[in-house]
């Protein structure tokens, strides 16, 4: 039996969740080379790109890069699916060009053929500005999603990189953050009435985002986010911003979370799974962070999870609630 296609000529779910994707600030331009309103995309890498990339993109062979039209192609549940799980241009670019040499210049939109081909070649079938232990020999398509595939290969470096020496210039991770962003209560208005809000998460070079919720001041998300935790980690820096479509999207609020007391009390309990639910640590509340109030670190069912609630600094008003998960190495 065929799987169903999602026309993008006509409502459906599918649709809509793919149409804001495209939304996103990242999207709106091309992942290869900067150009505005980018038109096609790559289904199993997960990216937005222009028409001259493009190109480029469909003589890779449909095994490294498959190339849909936005707006004319019929696009199935699985590679609607596997566009959502990457999260779109930034969150994949901050895998596929971790580790692009200083002085590399990218390709701009008006770059040349040649440039372009070489930059998009080096990046995708070359595997070139990945970390080694992250480059896979084919780019997964269908249910085997890029994050999926990604999420394997990242867990199996971790655990092979803690016994071994750090390559210079690469960036060693700990293990992985799952910021879940449940809500919004009471944000800015930005527009005439309203906001068209979404939530921007950063911790060094990476950066992900919730999609955009139309029209609503208490938006819920319920959108899970991931984010590789560094050896030298910082605070994850949050943002809300209003999208607009003809100008620059407009800053709702931020705040910064401290992310070290729940990565502390983890490590320091070690196999989480081996005890029962139990508070072990927290993080208070105090006149020069964003916490509307104490923010406990629990083992729960195993895991190590931690419920944020934070007041948006500079700006008018606004709350954010989350939950936040501790993934080790070895989960």
């Amino acid at each position: 039996m065929n799987k169903p296609q999602l026309g993008l000529g006509r409502p459906s779910s599918g649709k809509r969740r793919l149409k804001d994707l495209l939304l996103q600030s990242d999207n709106r331009v091309c992942a290869d080379c900067g150009a505005s309103d980018p038109k096609w995309a790559s289904a199993n890498i997960g990216v937005f790109i222009c028409l001259k990339c493009c190109g480029v993109h469909r003589s890779l062979g449909t095994h490294i890069s498959k190339v849909l039209s936005v707006t004319l192609d019929e696009w199935s549940n699985d590679e609607i699916d596997a566009m959502m799980e990457v999260g779109g241009n930034a969150s994949a670019n901050s895998i596929y060009e971790a580790f692009i040499p200083e002085a590399y210049i990218k390709p701009g939109p008006d770059s040349g053929h040649e440039e372009r081909a070489k930059f998009i070649r080096s990046k995708y079938e070359l595997q070139d500005f990945l970390k080694p232990s992250l480059r896979i020999s084919s780019i997964p398509t269908k249910k085997n999603s890029l994050q999926a595939s990604f999420s394997r290969k990242i867990m199996d470096s971790f655990r092979s990189s803690s016994s071994s020496q750090n390559v210079e210039g690469m960036v060693e991770f700990i293990g992985m953050l799952k910021v879940k962003v449940l809500k919004g209560t009471n944000l800015a208005i930005r527009d005439m009435l309203s906001s068209d809000p979404y939530v921007v998460l950063a911790l060094g070079h990476q950066k992900v985002q919730t999609i955009v919720i139309k029209s609503n001041l208490n938006p819920v998300w319920n959108e899970e986010l991931m984010l590789s935790v560094p050896r030298d980690f910082g605070p994850v820096k949050l943002q809300v911003y209003d999208h607009d479509t003809f100008s620059a999207d407009d800053i709702m609020g931020e705040a910064e979370i401290d992310i070290q007391p729940m990565i502390t009390s983890a490590m320091a309990f070690g196999d989480a799974g081996m005890f029962g639910n139990m508070q072990i640590g927290k993080w208070l509340k105090s006149h020069d962070n964003a916490l509307i109030e104490d923010s406990t670190v629990n083992i729960v069912d195993g895991k190590v999870k931690q419920e944020v609630s934070l007041k948006l600094q500079n700006v008018e008003s606004g709350e954010i609630d989350l939950e936040l998960e501790w993934i080790p190495l070895d989960h």
